[in-house]
């Protein structure tokens, strides 16, 4: 199948979505999409745009579960591209930032911190060994963009108000040797930035 050209319009679309749905329905949970290896069908104008909003040839598409549908068929291969994978198809589409948005937090636990997110699509995570939380340096405002991975190479970018319910966990921790501000989850000790870069900022 020559993605370029049979998807090109909204019947295009509309039979990718039946093609993923069928996909779905071979057991519970998310589809195996680390397993298949299909043929590589070219790339299809499908952009997740840095707020979460999936476009299709320059459209918002509109339908949540549409866009639920089709997350749960990301895949981001070694070669830094992320695709939506089938059984039979391999197609290429264009993320700007994250695949998804971490929308809410919660903490919970007392002997054992656990921070919780959920997704725009739906995922529940923990952040921990399994799912690490990292965090890049915006240097425009010397601000920090916190990511968590979510499955496989597919990550959430945490939304503002999540980023600063986040922060609020804070603590100063010694990491190798070196006094860090941090947050703890599962076990787990994640690094923001060094606690005289975070004084010095706050000064």
């Amino acid at each position: 199948m020559d993605a370029k050209s049979p998807n090109k319009d909204a019947d295009g679309l509309n039979g990718l979505q039946a093609l993923i749905s069928r996909a779905g329905k071979s057991g519970r949970g998310l589809p195996p999409v680390e397993k298949w290896e299909p043929e590589f069908c070219g790339d299809l104008d499908i952009v997740i745009k840095k707020d979460g909003t999936w476009f299709y040839m320059g459209t918002p598409i509109g339908r949540h579960t549409l866009v639920q549908l089709f997350s749960t068929v990301l895949r981001k291969d070694e070669d830094g591209k992320t695709y939506l994978v089938t059984p039979v198809e391999k197609i290429g589409i264009t993320v700007e930032d994250a695949h998804f948005i971490a929308v809410e937090m919660n903490a919970s636990g007392d002997n054992e911190k656990v921070l919780t997110f959920r997704t725009n699509v739906g995922d529940i995570v923990e952040a921990g060994p399994e799912n690490p939380l990292r965090f890049v340096t915006v240097e425009q405002n010397e601000g920090v963009k916190p990511y968590i991975l979510v499955r496989g190479r597919l990550e959430a970018v945490l939304a503002r108000p999540v980023m600063y319910e986040l922060i609020s966990h804070g603590e100063e921790i010694e990491v190798d040797g070196k006094l860090m501000f941090a947050v703890r989850s599962k076990g787990e000790v994640f690094p923001i930035m060094p606690a005289e870069e975070l004084a010095r900022r706050s000064a």
